[in-house]
């Protein structure tokens, strides 16, 4: 079972994880709805490393990005769902629009991201490499997504 851990302990849970050897893979996104297409991505992404990270976007950080009417569920449910996940060991959040700075501070092996994304339209990309780390795609599960099961809700209430 996983573990929320603050930001502000994060140094010390990486250099106890990174003296006994372990390698460390993140992945970062907002986990609103979960659904069949998050656990396999999280599932593949712990594929690539000891120890799986996931930089949970804050409410404040998803409002930013997807609009005033999202999250749907508070950032503590969709951590405390994340941290119940086998794969998942720890989730820590972070306020930013992009994970960039928080992934400077974690320094992972490997970080993972949606095929839907490059190396060169991954933001945070360069700065994954430039600490020693490589960014491995995931491919999405066709028609799997939070945004198509709002939608299915919405139909099916008569929205």
């Amino acid at each position: 079972m996983g573990q929320l851990i603050k930001r502000e302990n994060l140094q010390t849970l990486l250099n106890r994880l990174r003296s006994e050897g372990k390698t460390i893979v993140t992945t970062n996104g907002c986990f609103d709805i979960l659904h069949v297409g998050h656990v396999r991505y999280l599932q593949k992404t712990k594929t690539f490393a000891d120890i799986m990270i996931v930089c949970l976007n804050s409410d404040v950080s998803v409002k930013k990005i997807k609009g005033p009417t999202r999250p749907i569920n508070n950032e503590n449910d969709r951590a405390e769902i994340l941290c119940a996940l086998e794969c998942v060991d720890y989730v820590v959040m972070f306020d930013e629009s992009s994970p960039e700075n928080l992934l400077c501070e974690i320094k992972p092996d490997v970080h993972t991201k949606g095929a839907d994304y490059t190396l060169e339209t991954l933001p945070e990309a360069k700065s994954i490499i430039a600490n020693g780390g490589r960014v491995e795609f995931i491919s999405f599960v066709e028609g799997k997504s939070t945004t198509n099961v709002i939608k299915k809700i919405e139909e099916t209430a008569g929205c």
